[in-house]
């Protein structure tokens, strides 16, 4: 009980990330120089500003000054997007802290061990069950960040099972990612890209649930072949060494009289366990009423704190559980700047003025195409925007108003430009690295991020290819 925080960002892991958000910083900056500012003019729907179709002028003024792109990440803290900002990096601490505890009182061994003995001859199908848990939650209700908190339970149980840490980012973050990309209910983007287009909310529902259950395969596949060989020869993971630590900590198969008692950890596990219950039930009360959604993550970090603490002075704790809660927030603390960082490349664009001129050059290249390259284009419109501005609906209420008249030009349907949006808006939030919900991720292993890329781009090449051609089948038939 004396080991210190399992779940802390590395090191080196912090400063390869440290490295190349700020590289990324300076290339935003450098555009802010070589593009000319421009901008269209906007107007308010449901509360949400969107662009209003051929408006766009050129604009002069002081060039962007060179010294606010180091001091971009600062700023976000009391930018357009401070809440946001504030809300996530609080909402991390209190999952490193609260981790920390239910991990020192034994609670999480203990429930790893359970896992263990009733799935040991059918880890795979436990594996199928959880990406399709975390994709449908992505997928139906748009979840996403609030599933942040069960990743590292996820990764502890791919240790348990013999695997590594890249398989459980594969079964649960990486499946979130998935879900929310390959939407069926998706409100905050399906839903807002629907209505921006003019077609019925939540329409093409079949066709949707086939590109899902695509998906859902790809990943299973991809996941499972991965687990098969680090289970076959551990040495052959990306992340062996560092994830070495970490698996011997957790290797034992502990008894239950080892883990003070068993009583009182089934005790602490009923507690957490209804903790989470409420999370996932707010969750979906939140896709019924979009008003909860909007306090989502200060809420999940409250039932997540509240049902961690309390779980933990039940196991009968040996020691000090705020110590310990203190000790877990700083482990995980530098993640913050990380996330300001991510954050400090859209605010560089916007602030420097060229984020509509962008929009306007690649829409141009839209409209001269035939149906089957507009569709594309637009893919690869909205691929290269969720590089700059990660979030989906406001990616929705910027672009959507210039997609669909384009596609309505070249004899596109607003349900294909819908579904070229979502493929452009989702599979890439766990790539790129300006994606604050990456950053976080990553944070809470011990993965860095050249690892996590070079693990994850053959398979989002992969997808690429499969989004195009899906894309093309969509034209086909009539989608």
């Amino acid at each position: 009980m004396d080991k210190k925080s399992s779940l802390k960002i590395s090191k080196k892991s912090f400063i390869s990330s440290v490295l190349i958000l700020l590289l990324l910083m300076i290339c935003a900056g450098v555009l802010t120089i070589l593009i000319p500012s421009g901008e269209f003019q906007r107007t308010e729907v449901d509360g949400r500003e969107a662009i209003i179709p051929n408006t766009f002028t050129f604009k002069e003024g002081d060039p962007y000054p060179v010294w606010r792109w180091f001091t971009a990440p600062f700023e976000t803290l009391v930018g357009d997007d401070a809440v946001t900002v504030i809300s996530i990096i609080l909402f991390i601490c209190v999952v490193g802290g609260t981790f920390t505890v239910l991990d020192k009182s034994g609670m999480l061994r203990f429930i790893m061990t359970e896992l263990v003995k009733r799935f040991e001859r059918s880890k795979y199908t436990l594996m199928a069950v959880l990406i399709l848990f975390f994709m449908l939650f992505g997928s139906v209700f748009g979840i996403f960040e609030e599933l942040v908190a069960l990743v590292p339970i996820v990764i502890l149980l791919s240790y348990a099972l013999g695997w590594d840490s890249l398989t459980g980012l594969g079964m649960s973050a990486l499946a979130a990612g998935f879900g929310f990309s390959a939407a069926t209910l998706n409100p905050f983007t399906l839903g807002v890209a629907q209505e921006l287009a003019g077609i019925p909310p939540f329409s093409g529902i079949a066709f949707r649930a086939a590109v899902f259950c695509v998906c859902y395969v790809i990943l299973y596949l991809f996941v499972r072949f991965h687990a098969k060989r680090v289970e076959k020869d551990p040495s052959r993971s990306p992340v062996y060494i560092e994830d070495k630590a970490q698996r011997e900590q957790y290797a034992d198969t502990y008894a239950a009289e080892k883990l003070h008692n068993s009583e009182h950890l089934k005790k602490t596990v009923i507690i957490f366990g209804a903790s989470l219950a409420a999370i996932i039930l707010y969750i979906i009360a939140g896709f019924f009423f979009p008003v909860l959604s909007s306090v989502s993550l200060p809420v999940m970090g409250i039932f997540f704190l509240v049902g961690g603490l309390t779980a933990a002075a039940v196991s009968h704790y040996g020691g000090s559980i705020a110590k310990d809660f203190l000790s877990g927030v700083g482990a995980i603390a530098p993640s913050g700047l990380l996330i300001m960082m991510a954050m400090s490349v859209k605010l560089i664009i916007t602030e420097g003025g060229i984020i509509d001129t962008i929009l306007f050059y690649l829409s141009e290249k839209v409209s001269g195409m035939g149906r089957y390259g507009a569709a594309v284009m637009i893919f690869l419109l909205v691929l290269l925007l969720n590089f700059f501005v990660s979030s989906g609906s406001a990616k929705a209420f910027l672009l959507m108003p210039i997609i669909a008249p384009l596609s309505e030009l070249v004899g596109l349907s607003g349900q294909v430009a819908v579904l070229a949006f979502c493929f452009g808006d989702g599979f890439t939030n766990m790539l790129y690295p300006t994606n604050a919900l990456l950053i976080i991720t990553l944070g809470l292993t011990v993965v860095s991020y050249p690892k996590w890329f070079r693990w994850t781009i053959p398979l989002q090449l992969l997808m690429l290819a499969v989004n195009i051609l899906l894309l093309l089948i969509a034209i086909f038939i009539g989608f």
